[in-house]
């Protein structure tokens, strides 16, 4: 692993080195002068490595053992494959989604899990929806804390496909269906609500195409996810996010991308979420693509005029649902083995969201851009465990349980009508002021069996990836005090309407596709250790842009993928 650390460093400084000086004193030629004029970021959420592998290979017990998702395996045939590629740690969506768009670890961006923890923050003025709790802030006084919402809780209401946003249409929202009394406050600041494109630390790759002249869209789940924007909240052109945690409803005149119509409901059964039925993620997944389509023909996601944008593109969460969900009385998803062979409802996902991108692929075709289009297919985050043997849920058991009295009353799971703590297949803790951390991991490494630990990560052995939490000089107020790690498969919770999670460091959770194609591009498998990371400084560069002008790029010394920049001859 040092080798592995000091090429990957090395490769980082050559990048480097490799910048013109006229593109280190600053950026003046336009957005996608060279050959390359768009591109396109696909987040399959939860799509492993070894699922695009299996699925342009074949697998026995699926489909007669041939292939099963022909687009992208004729997409391949002009790309690069990557398939040792690792996302964010932790895995969540969140700083998933941070690293794809900034080039930047949770180190930089401040990005650690939608819902974290923030030592200089002060609650909201009221109860999100999800259920983090209000609180005082007084202007410019001394900051309490605050566990920090940026899930479906921060919207003006989560049951809504359009999140409450006034006015709005059906699947309609964005970032005007933020609510203002549910975001945490900077007290330093007046106690002014800080909005998720302030929340994140760096800027980011849209953000810098914006800046430079380039139309810029993006299309996700949340309106929380509208910081792909960058500080300031003016690094996107066109924002499109209905809520995948609303209720189910029909959608008149939607079918899906195979021709199944959204209205009536397809699965009275799993109405509580989009995301909570194999079915109805295929209508929430399909609203997206369209708003995708309307973009790619220069229109804006609902289909007014606009422009083709230079850097755009959506996630998916039809796979996710096919790896993660145990609908009662439907079904059950996931893998059937630890070769990670897909049972018939996740199967359907793959195949479903590969149909979706045949069609995209098709209106690229049709719209004439497709020759100068980089398509970049990748996910946040894969998903844990892949073995279903291995999965072990344990909501009692768990690290913040243990610590209770020991972290933050909206952290805690003693506040049963709090948000909860910020656990999944990886517990993220952060203490009260004054509680000694070795105290708290002694606690921890006495239950170490009863909370199925793997690893436990503080003070020296965190610092160096996550600077140093606290208050104080040089100190990082979102940085935790302990992660932990739990053995493979073991997820801190209690619902039975899952079977797999993400969050975690383990090799199920971070192992994603990453697949950058062109037509231009000869087919190329890349097995030596990538990031997600790269992918910001990466589109920059095909887009004739300095990566150096990204934050998390000078910060972190984030290399572009070199491969990319080869074949692209930049």
């Amino acid at each position: 692993m040092k080798a592995n650390k000091l090429v990957f460093a090395g490769v980082a400084l050559i990048t480097t080195l490799a910048l013109s000086a006229h593109e280190m004193a600053g950026q003046t030629s336009p957005v996608g002068s060279g050959k390359i004029k768009h591109v396109m970021l696909l987040s399959i959420d939860g799509m492993h490595a070894v699922d695009f592998y299996n699925c342009t290979h074949g697998i026995s017990g699926v489909n007669g053992g041939n292939p099963y998702c022909p687009n992208m395996a004729g997409l391949s045939q002009t790309a690069i494959n990557y398939v040792n590629t690792t996302s964010s740690k932790p895995s969540d969506s969140f700083p998933g989604m941070a690293a794809l768009a900034s080039g930047g670890t949770p180190k930089s961006t401040g990005l650690y899990y939608d819902v974290a923890y923030d030592r200089s923050l002060d609650p909201p003025a009221e109860k999100t929806g999800t259920g983090l709790g209000a609180g005082p802030c007084i202007p410019y006084g001394i900051p309490s804390g605050t566990t920090t919402d940026n899930d479906q809780g921060i919207d003006i209401n989560d049951t809504l496909l359009n999140g409450g946003a006034p006015g709005a249409g059906l699947t309609e929202g964005g970032i005007a269906s933020i609510d203002p009394k549910h975001l945490e406050r900077d007290p330093q600041n007046g106690c002014a609500p800080v909005y998720p494109w302030n929340f994140i630390r760096v800027n980011t790759a849209f953000g810098v195409v914006h800046a430079a002249g380039g139309y810029t869209a993006w299309i996700d789940k949340h309106p929380s996810y509208s910081f792909v924007g960058g500080p300031g909240g003016k690094g996107l052109d066109d924002y499109y996010s209905p809520e995948v945690d609303s209720t189910v409803v029909p959608l008149p005149g939607v079918k899906t991308v195979e021709g199944v119509p959204c209205d009536p409901i397809r699965d009275p059964l799993g109405t509580s979420a989009w995301n909570a039925s194999f079915e109805n993620i295929q209508c929430y997944d399909a609203i997206k693509v369209y708003a995708l389509l309307n973009e790619i023909a220069g229109k804006t996601h609902s289909g007014k005029p606009a422009v083709v944008p230079a850097v755009f593109g959506m996630n998916f969460q039809s796979v996710y649902v096919g790896q993660s969900v145990n609908e009662a009385g439907v079904a059950v998803g996931g893998y059937k083995n630890a070769a990670a062979l897909p049972s018939v409802e996740l199967l359907g996902e793959v195949e479903y969201v590969d149909t979706a991108i045949g069609e995209i692929l098709s209106a690229l075709k049709e719209n004439g851009i497709y020759n100068n289009t980089l398509v970049i297919i990748t996910a946040k985050h894969g998903e844990s465990p892949i073995d279903p043997t291995r999965y072990v849920a344990d909501g009692t058991d768990t690290p913040a349980t243990l610590l209770g009295n020991l972290i933050p009353w909206s952290e805690s799971p003693l506040n049963t009508s709090g948000i909860g703590a910020t656990e999944d297949d990886v517990s993220v803790l952060w203490l009260k002021k004054g509680v000694n951390v070795d105290t708290a991991v002694a606690i921890l490494e006495t239950d170490a069996t009863e909370i199925g630990m793997g690893e436990i990560l503080y003070g020296a052995t965190l610092a160096p990836n996550y600077n140093v939490g606290g208050l104080g000089p040089g100190e990082d107020s979102r940085t935790p005090d302990i992660i932990v790690t739990p053995n493979i498969g073991v997820t801190y919770s209690s619902s039975t309407a899952m079977i797999g999670d993400h969050g975690g460091f383990a090799h199920d959770d971070t192992n994603v596709i990453l697949l950058v194609a062109n037509p231009s591009f000869t087919p190329q498998t890349v097995s030596a250790e990538t990031a997600t990371i790269q992918v910001a400084p990466t589109i920059l560069r095909a887009l004739g842009l300095n990566p150096g002008l990204l934050d998390a790029v000078q910060q972190e010394g984030t290399p572009v993928l070199a491969e990319v920049a080869s074949q692209l001859g930049r």
